[in-house]
């Protein structure tokens, strides 16, 4: 073996275990459940729950707690969609844990910021609020990347579209969970800050 070959041979041995460490495998899922996401997570979150839709939320990276919390409100009918409580309504608990841990597992892709000036505007409500409207900084819950915890969502990412449409359901009621401090909090956004810290949220990695 020359020196070329085996200087290959180490750079390998060297990078391989940081790959595997870096990418973990996602859990295993059984037959019924890689079914479940084939058939109907697929259709509009995609198979590794990186949605190509912008009115589908990203569920890749999102903590499994919430993913799990937020089927269970879609099958039991606490959260109301037309959509999701068809495709959850048969689902049940141990289907709903592998699908959280399922997505949850998966690597959140690469995000591109929107329009800067207004995103620096959705910068300024996310991590300072509004004092002048009584707006909550969304950095006190959802923390200053908007990785979120295990109750609530990671925002990190997600389709500024999606957002802003939550937003807008949370200020009129019209999402049925989850409902009580978000309310208060949609309801004081004007519609252009609305916009803007949808935007400056899709562009955080």
């Amino acid at each position: 073996m020359n020196t070329f070959t085996r200087l290959l041979f180490s750079v390998a041995a060297g990078i391989l275990p940081l790959q595997l460490a870096a990418a973990p495998a996602a859990p295993a899922v059984s037959p019924r459940v890689a079914e479940i996401i084939t058939t109907r997570c697929a259709l509009c979150h995609g198979a590794e729950g990186e949605s190509a839709s912008a009115i589908y939320p990203r569920l890749a990276a999102q903590h499994p707690d919430y993913l799990n919390k937020q089927l269970k409100d879609f099958r039991d009918g606490r959260r109301k969609s037309d959509t999701m409580t068809d495709m959850a309504k048969d689902l049940q608990d141990a289907d709903i844990a592998a699908l959280s841990s399922f997505f949850a597992s998966k690597k959140a892709g690469g995000r591109q910021p929107g329009d800067v000036d207004l995103a620096g505007v959705g910068k300024y409500i996310f991590q300072r609020g509004n004092n002048y409207s009584g707006v909550a900084a969304c950095a006190s819950c959802h923390g200053p990347q908007g990785l979120g915890t295990e109750q609530l969502p990671r925002l990190a990412g997600q389709h500024p579209a999606y957002i802003e449409i939550q937003l807008k359901e949370f200020n009129k009621r019209a999402r049925t969970n989850d409902n009580s401090i978000m309310h208060s909090i949609a309801a004081k956004l004007t519609e252009l800050e609305t916009k803007a810290v949808s935007v400056y949220i899709g562009g955080l990695r």
